[in-house]
């Protein structure tokens, strides 16, 4: 008798802490480059309560790059959101003699994806993203500044409007940053040239993405 009821609290014991264990919460995917690598940690913390919210491993780079992971990435989790990004690195320019970070040089390099392609592949991506029923949410390419060594000014326009041709055609969501993170960068760029952030240009490009992945996880 003490040994049926041993085991019978023992069980109930496991129940509880598994229950305990248990989180219900929505998972939500971040995918992109570095930009959103800055911004993630604070859509994390805004939303700590509400969502599981995770980046994908790494850089994810250019579209060829998403091609090849995008299956590892998404694994076998049940994604209920997945906001995501690709433009940064198929619109730049390297070349392997370049001494710039990433080897980058826009006079002497070749272009890692032309619009054409970049649209071809990206088209791609949206339709396995599509397979997985999450909510999906395509953030705008941010801001190339004057004088970035790898990138022409103004190929984010070029690149975006490829990008929003394809969201439209496939009904998905569009976080436009861009325009935000033209004003951001006046402000709080990296440095002179640099399409990168300062920590305080990263909180700030944070609010519109904690925003739409907020109004995603509400919607019925």
């Amino acid at each position: 008798m003490k040994k049926r009821l041993f085991l019978i609290l023992t069980i109930s014991l496991c129940a509880i802490l598994v229950g305990f264990d248990q989180d219900d919460r929505p998972n939500v995917l971040i995918i992109g480059d570095s930009i959103s690598l800055g911004y993630t940690p604070y859509v994390k913390q805004a939303l700590q309560d509400r969502a599981k919210v995770v980046h994908n491993k790494g850089n994810a780079q250019h579209t060829g790059t998403g091609l090849e992971k995008l299956d590892e990435w998404l694994g076998d989790t049940q994604w209920d959101v997945i906001h995501f990004n690709w433009g940064l690195w198929d619109l730049c320019y390297r070349h392997p003699d370049s001494k710039e970070v990433g080897n980058r040089d826009k006079i002497n390099g070749t272009l890692t994806y032309t619009p054409e392609a970049y649209g071809a592949n990206l088209e791609k991506l949206v339709l396995r993203l599509k397979q997985t029923g999450a909510r999906l949410i395509f953030a705008t390419t941010t801001y190339v500044p004057e004088n970035e060594v790898g990138r022409f000014v103004g190929s984010d326009v070029t690149y975006n409007k490829v990008a929003m041709a394809i969201m439209k055609k496939h009904g998905v969501a569009v976080n436009r940053l861009n325009p935000l993170s033209r004003k951001i960068h006046r402000k709080h760029a990296a440095g002179p040239g640099d399409v990168h952030y300062t920590k305080e240009g990263y909180r700030l490009l944070a609010q519109p993405v904690i925003k739409k992945i907020r109004r995603s996880l509400e919607a019925p």
